[in-house]
């Protein structure tokens, strides 16, 4: 029985037929899992041989389970990996209840998790993502075999002047005024704008990577429930970094029992550079990984140094893992400079 015939599982087909075309890479495959009152977009990778431990892959503020292409094709021989869209992101439509707290869009990826039976998994999150992880991993240890964090989205006192705009999005009735004042910027004009701002090398994003996000661009923009996506997420991110007790995200994080790798980058302009320490020292046991020359997505950047320190910790960390040391995927010549 394919995943598509399962029960609470729509095929791609189906649920794209009266939105347009979908961007599937080669090797890639896409469907709509259902849930009660929810729907999530599921892009995976078939592994290249049976058997292979599962993994998730959790995008960030404003993006999709897309992001996640490179590494996991990196990452093909090692996991069988799927990476969902947020609600309200991607492929996935907004919750019913209209709720993007961080605490909800965890129990999406935890419903997901329990009804697909896949844990535990390796699980992998970005930015927004990072801080969704952390607490799923914190609540249900049972579902999570490793923990990779790139630029986690967890609280900071001190916000880099350049990710202050995106935190405005968080004030009630700003997201249409912003919404209004950039009516006239092309979907190209908005894409070189993420990616100068998420990029620490925006020339490494190749020509069609860059006119497929164009393309995503102005169908996102077209959907009735963008601003609302982006702004109520945005607001979840403030709401969180200002929880303290047991449901503050640091707290959570020295709760996280699986093993951890966290990966920054020097050029991030979202999350802090200077974070990388305070994190290293919050998740116990954890492994860094720092990317001087990287942005805040450098599992994009550099997809194949990051897939060689999640092989590096699972190797260290899962007896029964393949051995993947010299794996045929890995560049070598990717090392963070540039």
């Amino acid at each position: 029985m394919s995943s598509t015939e399962l029960p609470g599982v729509r095929s791609a087909s189906e649920a794209f037929s009266q939105v347009g075309a979908v961007h599937v890479a080669e090797g890639e495959q896409l469907r709509i899992a259902v849930l009660p009152g929810l729907e999530l977009a599921v892009r995976s990778r078939p592994p290249l041989r049976t058997g292979l431990p599962p993994a998730l892959f959790v995008h960030g503020l404003g993006g999709s389970s897309t992001n996640w292409t490179d590494l996991m094709a990196q990452l093909e021989d090692s996991v069988d990996g799927e990476a969902l869209d947020l609600p309200g992101f991607g492929w996935s439509p907004p919750p019913a209840d209209r709720d993007y707290s961080v605490t909800a869009l965890a129990r999406a990826v935890i419903r997901h998790l329990d009804a697909a039976g896949r844990g535990p998994v390796h699980l992998f999150g970005n930015s927004l993502g990072g801080a969704v992880s952390t607490r799923v991993a914190a609540v249900r240890p049972d579902l999570v075999r490793t923990l990779t964090l790139v630029s986690p989205a967890l609280p900071e006192l001190r916000v880099q002047k350049s990710a202050v705009p995106t935190a405005l999005l968080a004030v009630p009735g700003m997201a249409p005024l912003v919404g209004r004042l950039t009516r006239g910027l092309s979907a190209e004009e908005r894409t070189r704008g993420v990616t100068a701002l998420c990029y620490g090398d925006p020339s490494r994003v190749t020509p069609e990577g860059f006119a497929h996000a164009v393309a995503e661009m102005e169908r996102r923009m077209a959907l009735p429930y963008f601003w609302e996506a982006m702004a109520r997420s945005s607001r979840g991110i403030v709401d969180a970094y200002t929880l303290g007790g047991q449901h503050g995200l640091w707290r959570q994080a020295q709760r996280v029992l699986a093993p951890t790798l966290l990966v920054y980058g020097g050029r991030d302009q979202l999350v802090s550079y200077r974070m990388a320490r305070k994190a290293a020292a919050a998740f116990r046991g954890s492994r860094l990984l720092t990317l001087p020359e990287a942005g805040h997505v450098a599992m994009m950047e550099y997809p194949g140094i990051v897939a060689q320190a999640f092989r590096e910790l699972l190797d260290d960390t899962d007896p029964d893992a393949p051995d993947t040391r010299d794996a045929p995927g890995i560049r070598d010549t990717e090392d963070g400079r540039g």
